[in-house]
C-alpha cells in the first residue's frame, strides 16, 4: 500500500507541475507561447507518461473521480478509495508548490489565476454554473470510460497509457474555454489553495461535477462489460 501511495502522490504531482505548469509559464509566453493547444498536449502528456511508469505499480490514476469510477465498476477495492484519494490531493498540492517557487522566482511576478478552475467571471471563456456543471460531468464520463475500456483485461494493455494521455488532451481541447478543464479535484484543489477567493470559493463544482461523472461511468461500464 506504501508503494502504491506514493505512486500515485508523485503521479498526481506530476500531472499538477506538467499540466498547470504548461498554462502557468508557457502558454502566453511572449512570442512563442503554446496557448491552448500546447497546454491540453501537455496534460495529456502527464498522464501518458505517468501511466506508463506509475501504472504498474498502482493503476496509475492520479484522480480521485478515476479512483471513485473504478471502485463502482467493481475494478479497485472500495476500501482503499480515501487513501488514494488523499494521496492524490496532497500530491497535486506537492507538485502545485513545486509550480509556485518557479512562478514566483522573478521580480515582479504575479502567478494571476495559476491556472485555477472556474465559472462565471472565472472562466476563461464566462460560461455559467450550469454549463460548467454539464461539461464537466460528461467529460469526466467520458474519460473513466475510456480508462475502463483501455483497461480491461480483452484490451491490449500496451495501448492504455496512450488512449488515457489521448483522450486527457482531447478533453482539455473542448473544455479549457469553459472551465479551464479539471475533470480532477486533486488538480483543482491544488491550485485553488494557492490563489483562494473565488477559486476555493467555487472548488466544490470541481469535486461534486467529477466525482459524480466518474461514478455514471462506473457504473455505465457495467453495460458494455457483460457477456452476450
Amino acid at each position: 500500500m506504501t508503494k502504491r501511495l506514493y505512486a500515485e502522490f508523485l503521479g498526481t504531482a506530476w500531472l499538477v507541475l506538467g499540466g498547470c505548469g504548461s498554462a502557468v509559464l508557457a502558454a502566453a509566453f511572449p512570442q512563442f507561447g503554446i496557448g491552448f493547444a500546447g497546454v491540453a498536449l501537455a496534460f495529456g502528456l502527464t498522464v501518458l507518461t505517468m501511466v506508463y511508469a506509475l501504472g504498474p505499480v498502482s493503476g496509475g490514476h492520479f484522480n480521485p473521480a478515476v479512483t471513485v469510477g473504478l471502485a463502482v465498476a467493481g475494478r479497485f477495492p472500495k476500501g482503499e478509495v480515501l487513501h488514494y484519494v488523499a494521496a492524490q490531493v496532497l500530491g497535486g498540492i506537492a507538485g502545485a508548490a513545486i509550480l509556485y517557487v518557479v512562478a514566483t522566482g522573478k521580480a515582479g511576478a504575479d502567478i494571476g489565476g495559476f491556472a485555477t478552475n472556474g465559472y462565471d467571471a472565472q472562466s476563461p471563456g464566462k460560461y455559467g454554473l450550469v454549463a460548467a456543471l454539464v461539461i464537466e460531468v460528461v467529460m469526466t464520463f467520458g474519460f473513466v470510460t475510456i480508462i475502463l475500456g483501455a483497461t480491461d483485461k480483452r484490451a491490449h494493455p500496451a495501448a492504455a497509457g496512450l488512449a488515457i494521455g489521448l483522450a486527457l488532451t482531447l478533453i482539455h481541447l473542448v473544455s479549457i474555454p469553459v472551465t479551464n478543464t479539471s475533470v480532477n479535484p486533486a488538480r483543482s484543489t491544488a491550485p485553488a489553495l494557492f490563489v483562494g477567493g473565488a477559486a476555493l470559493s467555487q472548488l466544490w463544482m470541481f469535486w461534486v461535477a467529477p466525482l459524480l461523472g466518474g461514478a455514471i461511468a462506473g457504473l455505465a461500464y457495467g453495460v458494455l462489460r457483460r457477456d452476450d
